[in-house]
């Protein structure tokens, strides 16, 4: 699987569990590319119906065979979900370093599904991921979360997060990432996927 990492995480916010996946070949094949791969999970895995801000969504995160190699430009992740704004199927992307140090800490995406009662962040690191408490950076914005958990967990991490927009449900909010200094980053602006996570 040139171009992979080879396994996926789904993260069981419900009951606060962590899976890993392998990729099928097969799949890949395919659906070739963060946003593909993410938009097949979606359409296999979300029924008619379901309610964007509801339980039974999911927030994909996915990159692409290409995410950060040397070429120019492959930096890019996909952020895929039902959209609150359209109720339809919804397909964001963001560039910068995020996607790259992602793949680099040996996953090629994320399922996020069911609802957590508090909120929490995952650290991805050298093949391992865990949930932490994120209490006490509701009601931040992104640049005070980035810096909040780069104090945390350290410098070298990156940060795709929400502010006060998604968490009041703003039904276009974007995830940021890549907000390194105050009021700059980089968006997955499209389709409200910040609302959802």
């Amino acid at each position: 699987m040139y171009g992979y990492m080879g396994k996926i995480l789904r993260v069981d916010l419900t009951n606060l569990k962590i899976t890993e996946e392998v990729l099928n070949e097969n799949t890949i094949t395919m659906y070739v590319g963060g946003s593909g791969l993410a938009t097949k999970y979606l359409f296999d895995e979300v029924e008619k119906g379901t309610d964007p801000l509801g339980p039974k969504n999911k927030l994909i995160f996915m990159t692409g065979p290409m995410t950060g190699t040397p070429a120019p430009s492959t930096g890019r992740f996909a952020v895929v979900t039902k959209s609150p704004l359209t109720n339809l199927w919804g397909s964001a992307n963001s560039g910068g370093k995020w996607g790259r140090d992602f793949k680099r800490s040996g996953f090629d995406g994320i399922i996020f599904e069911g609802i957590s009662e508090k909120p929490v962040y995952l650290v991805t690191d050298n093949g391992k991921a865990e949930l932490k408490d994120a209490s006490h950076l509701w009601g931040k914005n992104t640049s005070e979360t980035t810096r909040l958990i780069k104090e945390e967990i350290g410098e070298d991490f990156n940060v795709a997060c929400i502010g006060i927009a998604g968490e009041n449900l703003v039904k276009y909010a974007a995830v940021m990432n890549d907000v390194d200094k105050p009021n700059w980053g980089r968006a997955a602006g499209r389709c409200g996927v910040g609302t959802v996570m």
